[in-house]
């Protein structure tokens, strides 16, 4: 790997969704199946979105949301099983928390099912306090769909 051919790039517009959604399958597996729609979506709502990419083909990925100054989450933190253990993780998280919109941020979280230890190195410390998780899927179908539906609900 030739470290000079290695880009980390924060502009939304140039990831390529189709590469991003193979990156994701291969890398992650909580993150298989994801459609071309829900990650233009889960972009679109993200700042920063970094991704580095080997010439052209993306090889890592990572995203935040931030109300910018009290609280930041990182979400999607992935590296190509090809050029993982070679630092760039690390580069890529560190890219992430010097942006400016997490700069000022006070705590920045993340989810992470087995790379603790990665993230301790990079200064994270394990949060027991906040656990809670809401899986709103089976909520959906009680959301109005339209103005009148919404309306009824809210007794109008």
């Amino acid at each position: 790997m030739n470290e000079s051919q290695i880009q980390f790039n924060d502009r939304k517009s140039e990831i390529n969704l189709y590469q991003l959604q193979e990156l994701l399958n291969v890398s992650a597996f909580w993150a298989k199946g994801r459609s071309i729609e829900d990650l233009s979506i889960a972009i679109a709502n993200s700042e920063p979105v970094i991704s580095v990419c080997d010439r052209d083909r993306l090889i890592g990925f990572a995203r935040a949301t931030s109300d910018g100054i009290y609280r930041a989450t990182i979400w999607d933190v992935v590296i190509h099983p090809e050029y993982q253990s070679s630092g760039l993780g690390s580069k890529l998280v560190e890219t992430v928390l010097s942006h400016p919109r997490m700069r000022r941020v006070e705590r920045v979280y993340l989810m992470t099912t087995h790379q603790q230890g990665f993230y301790e190195k990079i200064g994270f410390q394990p949060n027991t306090t906040t656990t809670m998780v809401l899986h709103n899927l089976a909520n959906l179908a009680f959301i109005p769909t339209t103005e009148d539906q919404l309306q009824e609900s809210l007794g109008g």
